[in-house]
C-alpha cells in the first residue's frame, strides 16, 4: 500500500516522529480549535480534551497505522479502522473535515520537528495521511450507506418516552423519534452517539452503548462520571432530562457485535461496560437463543451494579447460560472466589468460544490475557473500550 520510497523514510523517521506525536498533537489541536472554535465547541469531547485522553488517541491511532503498513505492508489494518471509522459515522463526520484535520497536522508537525522536515518526509507522511483518510472515508460511505443516511446526516430528533434508575449513578433512557420516523435497526453491541445543548450553548457529544431493545424505541444506559468538563454531558442527562423532553440521537454505530450464529460465547465486562453486555444477553434471550453462554461481570459492589437484577432474570431464559459476578467489596454473603478481581482463569471456557470484553483499559488486558492463556484464539477476542480507545493497534 505504501509506496518502496517512502517505505524507506517513513521507517526511518518513524521513532522521532512517534517520540513527538504527544507535542505534535496538542499542537494540533491548539491550532485547529483556533482556527475552527466551533469544532471544540460542537464536535470534540472537551472532557477529553481537558485530560488529555484524545491527544493520545490521535497518536496512537497514527503511530499504530503507521507501523502496520511497515510491518505488513500488503495488508490494511482493518480492526484499527473499523473502530475509528464507526466512531466518526456516529459523530457525522464528513470527507471534507479531512483536508482540515491534514492542514493543522502538518502544521504541527512541521512546528515541532523543524528542519528534519524535508520535502521527501513531508511526502513520505502525507501518503501515510491519505491513505489511512482515504480508507477511513470509504468504510465510513459505506457505513452511512448501510444505515440509509446521507453522509454526515446521522440525527434523529427524539423524545424521551421512558427513564429507569438502575444505580445511584446509572439511568436508562428509552427514546422513540419524532413525527413517526421508523426506529433505526440496531445491532447488540452497538451504541449511539447523543447530542445536547450545554447552559454555555456547547453542543457536545457523548457514546451509550445499547443496554435493550424495547419495540419501536432505543435504549441506551448512562452513568454519570464524575468532574464538571469530563461529566458535563452524563451530568446534564441525568439532572436535567425527563421523561417527554427531546433529544437528538444519532443512528446506531459500533464494529464489537454479537455475531449470530450458534457457537459459544462469552461476554465480560466490568463496571458500566455491562451495558452492551446485557444489550446482547436481551437479544439472546428475546430471539429464544440455544447456544453456550457464559457471563463474567466485575464491580465494586452490589450497589454500583447496574443491571444486576435484569442478568439474573435474562441468564434464567437462556437454557445454557451461567453467569460468574466478582465484587471488590462486597456487602453480603459471597462466595470466597466471587470476591476480589475477575479471575476468568477460574471459569471453564468452552472450545470454540468467541469473547466480547467491555470495561477499563486494566480489565480488558487482564481478560484478554487469561482468555489468551486458556487457548481462545486473539481473533475471536473482540473487545470495547468507553472513551478514546488508548489501545489502538492492539491485537483483536
Amino acid at each position: 500500500m505504501l509506496s518502496p520510497k517512502s517505505a524507506v523514510i517513513v521507517r526511518a523517521t518513524l521513532p522521532a516522529v512517534a517520540g513527538a506525536l504527544g507535542e505534535i498533537t496538542s499542537r494540533f489541536y491548539t491550532g485547529l480549535f483556533t482556527a475552527h472554535p466551533e469544532l471544540q465547541r460542537d464536535l470534540f469531547n472537551r472532557g477529553n480534551q481537558a485530560v488529555g485522553s484524545q491527544q493520545q488517541a490521535l497518536a496512537g491511532a497514527v503511530a499504530g497505522f503507521a507501523t502496520a503498513l511497515l510491518e505488513h505492508p500488503d495488508e490494511r489494518p482493518d480492526a484499527l479502522l473499523s473502530r475509528i471509522a464507526h466512531k466518526h459515522a456516529s459523530l457525522g463526520i464528513t470527507a471534507e473535515q479531512y483536508k482540515v484535520v491534514h492542514h493543522h497536522l502538518f502544521a504541527a508537525i512541521v512546528e515541532v520537528l523543524g528542519e528534519a522536515v524535508t520535502e521527501e518526509v513531508a511526502a513520505a507522511w502525507d501518503e501515510v495521511y491519505w491513505l489511512m483518510a482515504h480508507a477511513l472515508i470509504a468504510l465510513e460511505a459505506r457505513l452511512y450507506e448501510e444505515a440509509g443516511r446521507a453522509a454526515g446526516d446521522v440525527w434523529l430528533p427524539c423524545r424521551v418516552v421512558a427513564r429507569h434508575t438502575g444505580t445511584a449513578d446509572v439511568t436508562t433512557f428509552v427514546v422513540r423519534p419524532l413525527d413517526d420516523r421508523p426506529v433505526p435497526a440496531a445491532r447488540p453491541g452497538q451504541y449511539v452517539s447523543v447530542r445536547v445543548t450545554l447552559p454555555d450553548g456547547a453542543r457536545q457529544i457523548r457514546q451509550y452503548s445499547i443496554s435493550g431493545f424495547p419495540e419501536d424505541a432505543l435504549q441506551f444506559s448512562v452513568k454519570r462520571v464524575a468532574g464538571e468538563v469530563a461529566g458535563e454531558v452524563s451530568g446534564h442527562l441525568h439532572a436535567a432530562v425527563e421523561v417527554g423532553d427531546e433529544l437528538v440521537v444519532s443512528v446506531p454505530f459500533g464494529d464489537v457485535t454479537l455475531a449470530d450464529d450458534d457457537s459459544p460465547v462469552l461476554l465480560a465486562s466490568a463496571g458500566i461496560g455491562c451495558t452492551p453486555m446485557i444489550g446482547m444477553l436481551d437479544h439472546l434471550a428475546a430471539t429464544g437463543a440455544q447456544r453456550r453462554v457464559v457471563v463474567v461481570h466485575a464491580d465494586r459492589s452490589e450497589s454500583t451494579h447496574a443491571f444486576r437484577s435484569e442478568l439474573e432474570q435474562l441468564v434464567g431464559k437462556l437454557p445454557d447460560a451461567e453467569a460468574h459476578v466478582w465484587y471488590e467489596h462486597p456487602q453480603g454473603p459471597h462466595p470466597a472466589d466471587r470476591t476480589g478481581l475477575a479471575d476468568l482463569s477460574r471459569i471453564t471456557v468452552p472450545a470454540g468460544t468467541t469473547a466480547y470484553l467491555c470495561g477499563p483499559l486494566p480489565f480488558l488486558r487482564s481478560a484478554r490475557a487469561q482468555l489468551l492463556a486458556a487457548g481462545v484464539p486473539a481473533s475471536a477476542v473482540h473487545y470495547e473500550v468507553f472513551g478514546p480507545d488508548l489501545w489502538q493497534g492492539a491485537e483483536d
